[in-house]
């Protein structure tokens, strides 16, 4: 069972990843326009993010960690915050 367990994080950690979405992909395929918020990196997430939503447009958020799992999921109306163990941003994107 543990070669099993292995083997599965093995094939996870080879899963592509996605591209970024860049402004004008999002607004001619969803309603979140990363492009506008790029003035925040570096910025605490906390204090950013409440407006860094508005200013994209989009609908909801997902911060994480650098390192942190996440779901491969797209979501079009989606801005995602990146941030260091400090909790300043280093990436935003839409997706």
């Amino acid at each position: 069972m543990r070669a099993g367990w292995s083997l599965l994080l093995l094939v996870a950690a080879c899963a592509p990843q996605p591209a970024p979405v860049t402004g004008e992909q999002a607004q001619a395929g969803g309603s979140c326009d990363a492009a506008a918020v790029q003035q925040f990196v570096g910025q605490t997430a906390d204090t950013a993010a409440p407006t860094a939503l508005r200013l994209t447009g989009a609908k909801t958020l997902r911060r994480y960690a650098t390192g942190d799992m996440l779901t491969m999921d797209y979501r079009a109306d989606r801005l995602n915050i990146e941030t260091d163990a400090n909790g300043r941003i280093v990436k935003l994107t839409c997706g």
